[in-house]
């Protein structure tokens, strides 16, 4: 729902907004104070510091100034930069002031010239019969074949960040530590260098692999043990170099993530509560304990090499949309990293609406805007061009988070939270700039309460909009082209569960919403179906059938089809609300082994390949 904003402060804060029904609400005071002192007071002399984004053929808005290239070179500009200015990110001098960085963006995002349908993939879930209990690098890769073999052009994955390497290991793809690095839980051990079969004990990979759930604590368990030997087995033989080039490459940023991977190992994963002198990477503590513990440094180092090699051997050449979470752990890599940008007592989820009717509190600290902008956006520029890397593709989630966050204090409930403005005009242009250099498609997943500039100004970058058939009233065949097209997503039903009935079920059994509330949201998705002309006993496969004929007539550039609903699953990957669920540890039914050979899938690449490339589908 597209919905207006109201007045902002000198720090941010929105003090009025209209909710999801249209309706003006206001912040209380006490919750407008509690921002401000969470955001504080930016410097004076903020606005000469922080980074000029800008985009060729533009005025600086200074007179005769010198800028400084990325390859060194030095030129001088008088106000206006040529239209053949290089993109990129450059240092601008200003008469005697300190340099301050000029971000120079195409101001719009790499798209590709042809439209394509591919798979939704919930990468943890789609197991193999060579999995070990959870779907990694080597399915991605069976799966993108398979995708290739069948005519499509992509697949769309969740977010695959690191969290934590130790026991318990975090579930929700969406809490990661950091959004730089990669989660080596994906790694598929036998294809790492120095691996040795006899490294792991027969029974305990048997039981992963025939585990009802993704068991992460013990998928991790077996695995770091085969991996610590097989990095060990690998850099004894001397053959170092390729590792050594990669590590060098990677820098400062890798080895303080790979030295924070140590430190949670040995003293927890919540940096908050480590000794003062690790507690942040320039610590006085912290060069000791890297020399110290070097090997294991190197190890998560060597790691994080491999993730890079098996996610590029996987992807090939198809587009691997990847998905960037809102936000981080506040215990985690990035928050231990960038400490003084994160707002401290606050996290970000969003007001009731149509998704949840009480609100929610995803649990990630926010960065402070101006704060961010000292920072010259190297957090969010980071973690944009580390999660495009190597796939071709970005799916940002909640994109409205670029213009405004749903602040929620300590100790509150989600809905007495308040939105807090971001410099959106800014943000915007560095994902362009990042998508074009990766040539990376952006989508920017605009579901729940938009205000009505978001849709505009995503589209003038070509930011693909994201259309969800349970989320639209229009009928897909209305669809902007600029948009990626799909029927639902890992926090809404499946078709086999809205069908059935069973989804309803399992949110009135494990969420706090109404009972009136799951039965009004159910019969207007199952309103979707019947309006295809769906009967009321109709098989969960018909249902199916009824929502992707529907999906496939849709104009848009990207349609992603799910693997859940192809294989009639009934269980959603997430419930959102709830902590009393097997959120993100439900595996597919099927192997992915054994996707070729399923019926519906089979109908589904055919109402694709029907709707991309003729005007009849099939019968």
């Amino acid at each position: 729902m597209t919905v207006g904003s109201g007045s902002i402060d000198a720090w941010g804060v929105q003090h009025s907004w209209r909710d999801a029904s249209g309706t003006v609400q206001r912040a209380s005071r006490r919750t407008i104070d509690r921002l401000r002192q969470a955001i504080g007071t930016a410097p004076d002399d903020l606005e000469r510091r922080a980074p000029l984004v800008t985009r060729p053929g533009r005025d600086l808005g200074f007179g005769t100034v010198r800028v400084t290239c990325e390859d060194g070179t030095d030129v001088v500009v008088d106000g206006r930069l040529p239209d053949d200015f290089p993109l990129g990110y450059h240092r601008l001098h200003v008469d005697d002031a300190p340099s301050r960085l000029l971000v120079v963006s195409p101001g719009r995002c790499w798209l590709p010239e042809r439209r394509a349908w591919g798979w939704a993939v919930q990468l943890y879930g789609a197991r193999s019969r060579s999995s070990w209990g959870i779907g990694d690098l080597r399915d991605l890769e069976e799966l993108r074949s398979w995708t290739e073999q069948e005519g499509g052009g992509f697949l769309i994955v969740n977010p695959v960040h690191a969290v934590a390497p130790i026991v318990p290991v975090e579930a929700s793809p969406y809490l990661p530590a950091t959004r730089r690095f990669r989660n080596p839980i994906y790694l598929h051990v036998p294809h790492v260098p120095g691996h040795d079969p006899a490294d792991v004990d027969a029974d305990a990979l048997d039981r992963l692999v025939r585990s009802e759930l993704v068991e992460r604590d013990d998928v991790w368990t077996v695995k770091r043990a085969a991996l610590r030997r097989a990095c060990d087995r690998h850099l004894s033989t001397g053959d170092t170099e390729d590792f050594d080039r990669w590590r060098g490459q990677h820098g400062a940023a890798l080895e303080d993530f790979a030295t924070w991977c140590v430190l949670t190992e040995h003293h927890g994963p919540d940096w908050r509560r480590w000794p003062a002198a690790l507690r942040r990477p320039d610590g006085d503590g912290v060069p000791a304990f890297r020399e110290v513990h070097a090997e294991e440094v190197r190890f998560h180092a060597w790691l994080q090499w491999q993730l890079d090699e098996q996610l590029r051997r996987a992807t090939g050449g198809l587009t691997v949309v990847q998905d960037l979470p809102i936000g981080v752990s506040g215990a985690g890599a990035d928050a231990w990293a960038w400490q003084e940008t994160l707002a401290q007592g606050v996290t970000v989820g969003a007001p009731p609406d149509a998704l949840n009717s009480l609100g929610q509190d995803w649990g990630s600290p926010p960065l402070v805007p101006w704060r961010l902008r000292l920072a010259e956006y190297e957090p969010f520029i980071q973690s944009v061009r580390s999660t495009i890397s190597g796939a071709g593709g970005l799916r940002i989630d909640h994109v409205m988070g670029l213009f405004r966050l749903w602040w929620i204090t300590e100790g509150s409930d989600p809905t007495e939270g308040a939105y807090v403005r971001y410099p959106s005009d800014d943000l915007l242009d560095i994902v362009a700039l990042e998508s074009h250099r990766a040539r990376a498609v952006i989508v920017g997943e605009d579901l729940g309460i938009v205000e009505p500039e978001v849709p505009e100004a995503l589209a003038s970058r070509s930011i693909l909009s994201y259309k969800l058939l349970w989320f639209e009233e229009s009928h897909p065949v209305a669809w902007p082209s600029a948009a990626l097209g799909t029927v639902t997503s890992h926090d809404l039903p499946t078709v086999a569960g809205l069908w059935t009935g069973s989804d309803a079920a399992d949110q009135l059994a494990t969420t706090g919403m109404p009972e009136e509330d799951v039965r009004q949201g159910r019969e207007e998705l199952l309103g979707k179906l019947t309006r295809a002309g769906l009967e009321a006993d109709a098989t969960p496969a018909a249902a199916v059938d009824a929502a992707y004929r529907q999906l496939c007539r849709a104009p848009c550039l990207l349609l992603a089809l799910s693997l859940e609903d192809a294989v009639l699953e009934e269980r959603r990957p997430n419930m959102p609300g709830t902590v009393e669920r097997d959120n993100w540890r439900l595996p597919l039914p099927l192997p992915v082994d054994d996707l070729g050979r399923s019926a519906t899938a089979a109908r589904l690449v055919a109402l694709a390949n029907a709707g991309l490339g003729a005007d009849d589908q099939p019968d």
